[in-house]
């Protein structure tokens, strides 16, 4: 009970403390995670965490797949597919067989079978430093399209690849043709499984209207598309994904405001704390895993996770000024010559390869008697490391060396909606100005209202000249603010004088603090 308390108590204070720290020296939250997970596995005292490698996959994976493709743009997919399919298929291949090929070579004990599960396992790319950086620093909207719809596709493609192996290790026997048929039968199969999982949500989540239900079945479409995924013995990744890219593009027409509110919230604290635990987990495995190849040298152990580290950038970079041309010289479509990524562009798209939470939670699934677990585990820990650290690291001063040209192609398309959107509630507004329900008095405030917001937008993009609205509605808005301050205030006082109850108070705030996030800047 003791070790149980002690972990507990380790888990909440890095999970807190790392979250801090990477706010306030403004570093992606993922590079503070794997260094204050090894840092924490060396803390005397610490126990020793075994985790039940057939739940890893099942528990961490369907939600963290489910929520990136909720927030995956078909229309950008489709637009980039050449490129996304090139990096999310080949390259990871590439890269596993490379990777197999130096760790065959580097460890005598290391099974052809072994070496190909390790370069699976460090095949996959996770997005989430590289583009918590490149959205600060205005990469262009398009490279960060590349490297997150990569990456939803890429972890079916080196699952796929990883189970393949692992099976070949424990039964001994590998036939290409049937690996490459089982690859495209259990892509498409998951896809189908994922789709099917995800109409049947959305038509669920349709019929309800109570923000917490919706809310937990949002959490459990993740599992729903991944179990019976893998129950039929096709890709639950890509099924998960596939219900993710369906259920939030069906969203805004089956879900509440105050669910979405609630839901995007709920979200991202849960990804967040799932990244979190799956780093700080495996830094607390890291001790007993080195005790256990105590029988190398350190500096052995640590020339090999260098060198398979320095092979999986290489891969990425060579991949990325070579294949690209070379599919390029086959196809010569024009629609495809227009969406050419340049040697810069290309260059960052290579340094930004960072592996995460899926390398990490498909090394500690691998079972308990594989053959050197505990090295790939140790390897695939050492690639993490160097590219998230050095990497990511390194990364913001790489963006500003290459200097980009400024996108604000998402800045265009906000300004567009905002416009469209002021123009239907006109266009509403004078339809609805002849009903019995409606008054005079209010239809011609909201008419000054959002006549005023229609200027003041034209004005932002350039097709009126600036009268002084900008600076008029950020007057208004800080006016606003101060009221709201102030009413809140007031019922925090009513509670704390017990006029009121907390539910009140809190009830009362709620709406306050609604009305402030609409306020417009």
């Amino acid at each position: 009970m003791h070790e149980t308390e002690l972990l507990l108590l380790a888990l909440i204070t890095a999970v807190a403390g790392l979250s801090v720290l990477a706010r306030l020296v403004r570093v992606p939250y993922p590079i503070l995670l794997v260094l204050g997970g090894l840092v924490l596995g060396f803390v005397p005292g610490m126990p020793n965490v075994e985790l039940p490698p057939e739940l890893i996959l099942v528990a961490f994976l369907p939600p963290l797949l489910y929520w990136s493709g909720f927030f995956a743009t078909p229309r950008d997919l489709r637009a980039d597919a050449r490129t996304i399919s090139l990096l999310a298929v080949g390259l990871v291949l590439a890269t596993a067989a490379a990777v197999a090929v130096v760790a065959h070579a580097m460890v005598d004990e290391m099974t052809w079978p072994a070496a190909f599960a390790l370069g699976a396992i460090v095949s996959p790319t996770d997005p989430l430093a590289a583009s918590a950086i490149g959205r600060r620093l205005g990469v262009p909207r398009r490279l960060l399209n590349v490297l997150e719809g990569e990456s939803l596709v890429n972890d079916a493609t080196a699952l796929v690849a990883y189970r393949i192996a692992v099976a070949a290790a424990v039964s001994g026997g590998f036939v290409a043709w049937q690996a490459g048929l089982r690859f495209v039968v259990t892509a498409a199969g998951g896809v189908a499984v994922g789709l099917l999982v995800g109409w049947l949500v959305a038509e669920l989540r349709g019929r309800l209207d109570d923000p917490v239900v919706e809310i937990v079945v949002s959490v459990f479409t993740g599992y729903a598309a991944y179990l019976p995924a893998e129950l039929l013995d096709v890709s639950g990744v890509l099924a998960a994904v596939a219900a993710g890219l369906y259920v939030g593009w069906r969203a805004p027409t089956v879900s509440s405001a105050s669910t979405r509110l609630l839901g995007y919230s709920f979200w991202e604290v849960l990804v967040y704390l799932a990244n979190a635990v799956l780093f700080i987990l495996v830094g607390l495995q890291l001790q007993p895993i080195l005790e256990d190849l105590s029988g190398t040298a350190v500096a052995v152990l640590v020339g090999q996770g260098a060198l398979i580290s320095a092979v999986v950038v290489a891969v990425r970079l060579g991949w990325g000024f070579s294949v690209p041309y070379l599919v390029r010289l086959i196809d010569r479509r024009p629609s495809q010559a227009m969406r050419r990524v340049g040697a810069k562009e290309r260059l960052l798209l290579g340094w930004s390869g960072m592996r995460g939470a899926v390398s990490l939670a498909a090394a500690l699934a691998l079972p308990l008697d594989f053959p050197l677990r505990n090295l790939i585990l140790f390897l695939t820990f050492s690639v993490i490391l160097a590219t998230l650290v050095v990497q990511g690291l390194t990364l913001p001063a790489l963006i500003r060396g290459l200097r980009l040209e400024e996108d604000d192609a998402e800045e265009r398309e906000e300004l567009k909606a905002r416009l469209t959107a002021t123009h239907a509630a006109l266009d509403r507004l004078q339809e609805l100005a002849g009903a019995d329900w409606t008054r005079d008095d209010t239809v011609e405030r909201l008419q000054g209202l959002y006549d005023f917001r229609r200027r003041r937008l034209k004005a932002r993009g350039g097709y009126l000249e600036d009268d002084g609205a900008e600076d008029r509605s950020l007057a208004y808005q800080r006016l606003l603010r101060e009221l709201l301050q102030a009413q809140r205030q007031a019922i925090v006082q009513l509670r704390n004088q017990g006029a009121i109850s907390n539910d009140v108070m809190h009830r009362i705030e709620r709406e306050l603090d609604l009305e402030d996030t609409r306020l417009e800047i």
